[in-house]
């Protein structure tokens, strides 16, 4: 599962979010561009979405949505650069998450730990 295949997940919910990403390994020339792009405000869905396509296998990397308001809505985290861990706020997002990813996670429960 690669973080293009995600964000195509989110669907029209994610299309509002704008992203910050954090790669620890830069396995691809595109995680420098990535974290450039994540400065500031970060990047719209569509950006980080074409960078990530048509393939982009991530390596201990974090990709945070921001709502309009900038509060964190959706982390995920690949770990191993084969598992995710996906958390979200919005109950709908999380629900359409779920029945890809039943593992997904409330990301108001675990807020304290960001």
């Amino acid at each position: 599962m690669t973080l293009a295949e995600l964000l195509v997940r989110l669907g029209s919910s994610g299309l509002d979010l704008m992203w910050r990403v954090e790669c620890d390994e830069f396995v691809d020339p595109r995680c420098a561009e990535l974290e450039r792009r994540s400065t500031g405000t970060g990047m719209d869905t569509l950006t980080l979405l074409s960078l990530t396509s048509p393939f982009l296998q991530l390596i201990d990397a974090e990709a945070r949505g921001f709502g309009v308001d900038g509060r964190l809505m959706v982390v995920l985290t690949e770990a191993d650069s084969s598992w995710w861990d996906v958390r979200a706020v919005d109950e709908r997002v999380l629900s359409d998450l779920r029945r890809h990813y039943p593992g997904a996670t409330d990301l108001r429960e675990d807020a304290r730990d960001l």
